[in-house]
């Protein structure tokens, strides 16, 4: 067997991810391509740790629903780092609680084109009440249309819907045609 000498600043980084966890409560992390296995893993995952802690069910299906919300949106579209389009979809998704909330945060490459869309898209869902959002719902399914991808549009509806609060987003540009897509979606305790 192989003696692995580790270098020192991989042993820094390491020890400053687990403090960074542990300080900021994140229970579970992956960063990889994002496949249904994927997402079931995750989820059950979660659903282990919020039973050991006896959460409530409400708060388990609303965390389960957000989470498989959120792995979808990024399994079906989460852009290529290269012109490859055969390049799997690729994302990092994080879970955390605290005494009053957890949070679902999820991040995945977009295209720039894309970003403007996604924007209106959310300030338009974000600028909805509970009532608001039920009537956008019912609407997008009677008349969405399903897309290349598989989608109806009502994700990011769902995830408002399901969370009851409001969906922080952002943007963190990578090159001139892509950018990071970061959600953080909070559900309360409560």
């Amino acid at each position: 067997m192989t003696k692995i000498t580790g270098n020192q600043d991989f042993l820094e980084f390491a020890y400053q991810l687990y403090h960074t966890m542990q300080a900021n409560e994140i229970n579970l992390v992956y960063e990889g391509v994002v496949t249904q296995e994927i997402t079931r893993t995750f989820t059950a995952m979660t659903e282990k740790n919020m039973a050991k802690i006896e959460e409530s069910n409400q708060v388990q299906r609303k965390v389960f629903n957000v989470m498989v919300e959120c792995l979808q949106n990024i399994s079906k579209h989460a852009d290529p780092m290269s012109d490859d389009e055969n390049e799997e979809h690729r994302g990092i998704v994080l879970v955390s609680h605290g005494q009053e909330c957890y949070n679902v945060i999820t991040g995945n490459v977009v295209k720039r084109e894309k970003k403007e869309k996604l924007e209106k898209s959310l300030e338009y869902i974000n600028s909805l009440d509970k009532e608001g959002l039920s009537a956008l719902y019912k609407q997008q399914i009677k008349e969405g249309r399903i897309s290349e991808k598989g989608g109806a549009g009502l994700g990011f509806i769902d995830i408002a819907k399901k969370s009851g609060n409001k969906i922080d987003y952002q943007f963190k540009d990578l090159t001139d045609d892509l950018c990071f897509f970061i959600i953080i979606t909070t559900i309360s305790r409560n």
